[in-house]
């Protein structure tokens, strides 16, 4: 089997493993399958793309405002071209809602002039500066006080979950080796393999990619180095109803600061708008717990930007963790007398440079010892659409009438249908639990946080497992 969540691990010996199935490693896989190589793609989860990449504030940045000549700003622009018309391809949903840097005091609006020419040097060249009057013609619920903004009309949002899943199904598809519930505890090398010891027994591989998120640094110790640490940067979210969505027409952002982006209001591509994130460093890798301290500050903050999406009903909360670390840039490092490669310090424009990040891996993978040889291209994939600007399987009346499931809502908040939870269930990277199904199809995800289709949900989760074979659903 190309995926696997349970069981001991294939005893034949890989050319490489990457470690890492968040949105980057999940990219690195799906340029190895264009190669003749064996890979495979490991996760400590029991899905793809179930830690940083799961909780960031999914946007396709342009990169303005990333530190110039820097290898994030390279990255970060060549990404946003190449996820764009990937998305266009494979059916991920994106929306160009273009960007406002809101300045709401003179040193902000002061501040605005140096963003601009950032963008310049980062070779984006269609960011203005607009006056207060624009401001609120484009924006006409922005609290008061506005004095300008930084237009950047390149900012997208778009579906983040789709995205790492996309890259692993033509990953999988392409030949890769998907192995979850698979947490990498040692490695040992005999100077030609690495032998990983994992919670399913051993690994073996002749190179290794390193694309663990937030624990990339331990597995870098793991292997005698110390080039950075990443202290995790938890930034909490709120997200309001659907009907707070005509509000907002862009993605209104603050001028940044040293710890980041800061807290923007942002629309989503499933009809939702966000508020946050809060930036705050910590020593613990699993703390995504929302605080009331935390909540309440990003209450606070988004009352001045826009009083009346505040008065909203909120349909959940979460926190996801940032790997920041002491460098102000990525920290990509090809390691030859090790056979190994490092892709770790990667923030929140990971998204962005995702697929730019994998070419740049296979670029450097030569200086490791190996050559993956010719590329070839791998067979196209369309990915479900879950977002609210394209239509969905319960507005297509000739997809119901080929098939009555995708007329047969589960999820009424989502409007999800039994056709859709059926495909999630039995596609090539299938979901084996509740926010498994929620990423892939919204199921649960909605107003009512599955109190009524809850039930339902997991009967077809349990089934589906018993199907395979496996337990039944492990999260409710």
């Amino acid at each position: 089997m190309r995926v696997t969540t349970t069981g001991p691990l294939p005893g034949a010996t890989y050319d490489v493993v990457v470690v890492g199935a968040g949105v980057v490693g999940s990219a690195i896989a799906r340029e190895l399958a264009r190669h003749r190589l064996r890979t495979a793609l490991v996760d400590a989860s029991d899905d793809v793309g179930n830690g940083t990449s799961k909780a960031n504030t999914a946007i396709l940045h342009t990169g303005f405002d990333a530190f110039p000549g820097s290898l994030e700003s390279r990255l970060v622009r060549e990404g946003r071209h190449r996820l764009a018309a990937y998305a266009a391809e494979t059916g991920i949903p994106v929306e160009p809602l273009g960007a406002l840097l809101v300045a709401w005091d003179r040193e902000q609006l002061d501040a605005l002039p140096a963003l601009a020419a950032k963008a310049e040097r980062n070779g984006y060249h269609e960011a203005a500066i607009i006056g207060p009057d624009e401001v609120y013609r484009r924006e006409p619920r922005l609290g008061p006080g506005a004095l300008g903004a930084l237009d950047v009309p390149g900012e997208s949002v778009i579906c983040p979950w789709t995205t790492t899943l996309a890259y692993a199904t033509q990953a999988v598809r392409g030949g890769v080796e998907l192995h979850l519930n698979c947490r990498v505890e040692n490695i040992a090398d005999d100077g030609e393999h690495h032998e990983l010891t994992t919670g399913r027994g051993p690994l073996r591989t002749r190179y290794l990619i390193n694309a663990a998120g937030l624990h990339a640094d331990e597995l870098d110790r793991r292997l005698g180095r110390e080039d950075f640490t990443v202290t995790p940067r938890r930034g909490q979210l709120i997200v309001f109803d659907k009907l707070a969505r005509p509000l907002v027409n862009h993605i209104l952002l603050p001028v940044p600061t040293a710890l980041g982006k800061g807290v923007l209001v942002s629309p989503t591509v499933y009809g939702n708008v966000m508020l946050g994130p809060t930036a705050e460093d910590l020593d613990d890798k699993r703390a995504t717990n929302s605080t009331e301290r935390g909540l309440r500050a990003l209450l606070n903050q988004g009352e001045r930007i826009m009083p009346e999406l505040v008065a909203e009903e909120i349909t959940t909360v979460y926190a996801g963790l940032r790997s920041a670390t002491e460098h102000d840039d990525y920290r990509i490092r090809a390691h030859p007398g090790q056979r190994s490669l490092t892709v770790g310090g990667i923030r929140s424009t990971g998204l962005t440079a995702s697929m730019a990040i994998a070419a740049h891996v296979m670029e450097l993978l030569p200086e490791t010892g190996l050559d993956p040889g010719p590329a070839h291209e791998l067979e196209p994939i369309r990915m479900p659409n879950i977002g609210e600007a394209f239509p969905r399987p319960y507005q297509r009346p000739e997809l119901i009438a080929a098939d009555p499931a995708y007329g047969t809502l589960v999820c009424h908040c989502e409007r999800v249908s039994l056709g859709e939870i059926r495909d999630a269930l039995a596609a090539t990277v299938p979901a084996c639990s509740a926010d498994g199904l929620r990423r892939r199809t919204r199921a649960r995800g909605g107003r009512c946080q599955g109190f009524y289709c809850g039930p339902a949900v997991d009967d077809l989760l349990d089934t589906a497992a018993a199907e395979r074979g496996a337990p039944g659903t492990a999260t409710r």
